[in-house]
């Protein structure tokens, strides 16, 4: 009994050095690209919004999104970026999120010819090696909140892409506290699928090319 007691402690403290270790290695490999003032832009031209739901469960408006598009809005305006790729997930024809974030940058000013869609955004992974392997992009800016930009900087190191974060503004911290808990163990994920697993996005496909006017 107590070697199987042995044996499980050992396990468990493994798996929790392991998981804390990912999450150290995530943010420290990364930080110093994760950017908050546009006046810190070089020449990162092509921006990749990260997508997620524009509704709440409720009903209600998501802040992360609505701040990620008047990030992205504000850049094109600033002139800092001259094109955009929105990624997310098209599961139906009820719920699509590259659509979203374009009609949203649109209503913000944004022009259309301006923003390409990829519809295959399922997750950060996809997006993020997508926007090299089908839309011929190896130095991007990415725009998300800064705790998710971590690990989209991190993909995006391993895939040999030259990469910045710059950061929309963050909901309260209270009502994003779900979320935040669920990126800690998707860093870990992380870890594991680009060292362990090899994970490839799930679709890919035909090469698009972006063109910048």
């Amino acid at each position: 009994m107590k070697r199987v007691k042995r044996v499980l402690y050992t396990l468990v403290g493994t798996v929790v050095l392991f998981f804390v270790g990912s999450n150290i290695w995530v943010v420290k490999s990364t930080e110093d690209r994760v950017l908050y003032d546009a006046e810190q832009l070089d020449d990162h031209r092509v921006a990749l919004v990260l997508g997620t739901s524009h509704k709440l469960v409720g009903g209600d408006s998501n802040p992360f999104f609505e701040h990620r598009m008047d990030r992205a809005a504000e850049l094109y305006q600033l002139g800092k970026i001259d094109h955009f790729i929105v990624s997310g997930d098209n599961r139906t024809r009820y719920y699509n999120e590259p659509l979203e974030m374009r009609k949203a940058l649109v209503a913000r000013g944004v022009p259309t010819r301006s923003i390409t869609l990829d519809y295959a955004g399922l997750r950060t992974l996809d997006s993020v090696v997508r926007s090299k392997e089908i839309f011929g992009q190896d130095k991007i800016m990415i725009i998300t909140q800064t705790f998710h930009s971590y690990r989209a900087l991190f993909i995006s190191n391993y895939y040999g892409i030259d990469a910045v974060a710059m950061v929309a503004a963050e909901p309260e911290f209270e009502s994003s506290l779900k979320v935040r808990v669920r990126e800690y163990f998707a860093r870990t994920k992380a870890v594991l699928d680009l060292y362990v697993f090899k994970t490839n996005p799930q679709f890919l496909g035909e090469k698009e090319e972006i063109i910048i006017s």
